[in-house]
């Protein structure tokens, strides 16, 4: 049976989180009428991550778990994106930041007819909520740079909420080269340069101070991919011809 959605999971050292986790993507499941998948990708983990992901793939037959030996967020979204069967293919941080139950909001009859959805913090209708008031310049501070860099136009390029088509998904992560944290940044540039569809879908945010991104030492790291996603476009490492 074809599956309208994929729901895809990327899990680095998540034993703490994921159990709740998989409590809310049951839920979701359970309540929904069409079918889907759900795929979690551990890449790297130093905790019990990987034997929690195989108990739950076993216990629930829409879910499959996959392994990914080095670390990298971009590495595990890459991985299930191309494993995924599913019309629409979604990637959530597991802390679900965003309430699960928004995930229907990218979905049809609510949307449809898209490239790429993305999760905004930022577009009309979005509401952020408990987030410290330097956090929040930081990141404005951050998108700027991206935007200047490498995805114009695009407010929050950072949520880690985004829904992709089955054929964007498969074209735009085949050819993705970063594995850290600016990987959806790259994703986001080739997206723009093969003129696909980009929608901003304001989201119910949740700022969780356990989050593991260090603002300075991260947004470092992503300055640095972001130049290299520019030098990569430079030197023709990307496939770009449309």
């Amino acid at each position: 049976m074809e599956q309208l959605l994929s729901l895809i999971l990327p899990a680095y050292n998540e034993e703490a989180r994921l159990p709740e986790c998989m409590k809310k993507v049951a839920g979701f499941v359970a309540a929904q009428d069409f079918p889907m998948e759900v795929l979690i990708i551990e890449n790297g983990s130093k905790d019990r991550t990987w034997d929690l992901a195989e108990a739950f793939a076993g216990e629930y037959p829409w879910l499959r778990a996959f392994r990914e030996e080095k670390s990298g967020k971009g590495r595990a979204v890459r991985r299930g994106m191309l494993e995924a069967r599913g019309k629409y293919r979604f990637f959530a941080d597991v802390d679900f930041s965003m309430p699960i139950e928004e995930i229907s909001n990218f979905l049809p009859p609510v949307l449809s007819g898209y490239d790429i959805a993305i999760g905004s913090r930022e577009a009309k209708g979005a509401v952020r909520y408990n987030e410290p008031a330097f956090r929040h310049f930081t990141g404005r501070v951050f998108n700027w740079v991206v935007r200047t860099l490498a995805v114009h136009g695009v407010q929050d390029t950072q949520c880690g909420f985004k829904s992709f088509s089955a054929e964007a998904a498969e074209k735009l992560f085949s050819m993705q080269l970063i594995d850290g944290w600016a990987f959806d940044a790259e994703v986001l540039f080739l997206a723009q340069h093969f003129d696909y569809q980009i929608v901003e879908v304001p989201v119910r945010w949740y700022y969780d101070d356990h989050s593991k991104i260090n603002v300075f030492k991260d947004s470092w790291n992503m300055i640095r991919e972001l130049l290299q996603i520019r030098k990569n476009y430079d030197s023709g490492k990307y496939s770009t011809e449309k």
